[in-house]
């Protein structure tokens, strides 16, 4: 399962110390048991969440675990998070996020239903099964950053902002 936060700040002078807290943030949610990877990603696509999150999740019941429970959420920032980009969905379709490189970027497309291709791009669908519940499906697609086909604007180009964690050794 693939778990999505989806977020942004309504202060624009601590993006810094918002970056640097979810580097932190990243590396202890895969320290959860039932993570087994997280990363985040970042955009500039108009009206598309800032900040996502992506998370490979085993079950629902990693939200249940006492130790995930003490760990979650925004802490500090909560305050200054923008509640029109705060969205949590966990969706089925794949076992494990997809893996971003640097040099790619992830498309990210919320449908009513699957649709298969856009921009002559093959997308995977994934259907959403809890927590918000903000959009039916969600198509997913990793290109290269240099190769971007030409999206309309209900399609979020996200880019890296973290490595991707995995559970320590």
């Amino acid at each position: 399962m693939i778990f999505n936060s989806q977020s942004g700040i309504t202060d624009d002078s601590r993006h810094a110390d918002w970056d640097a807290w979810y580097l932190e943030h990243l590396r202890i949610m895969a320290t959860v048991p039932g993570v087994s990877s997280a990363q985040r990603f970042k955009t500039d696509t108009p009206g598309a969440s800032p900040s996502l999150a992506i998370y490979s999740v085993t079950s629902a019941d990693v939200f249940k675990d006492p130790y995930y429970l003490s760990v979650r959420g925004m802490g500090e920032w909560l305050a200054l998070i923008d509640r029109r980009y705060y969205k949590r969905n966990l969706f089925s379709g794949l076992d494990h996020a997809p893996q971003v490189e640097d040099t790619q970027v992830m498309l990210v497309a919320d449908r009513e239903r699957a649709e298969g291709k856009i921009a002559d791009v093959e997308f995977t669908w994934l259907k959403c099964e809890g927590i918000d519940r903000s959009t039916p499906y969600r198509g997913l697609a990793i290109v290269n950053a240099a190769n971007l086909p030409t999206l309309d604007a209900t399609v979020a180009v996200y880019r890296p902002a973290s490595p991707r964690m995995t559970p320590p050794q």
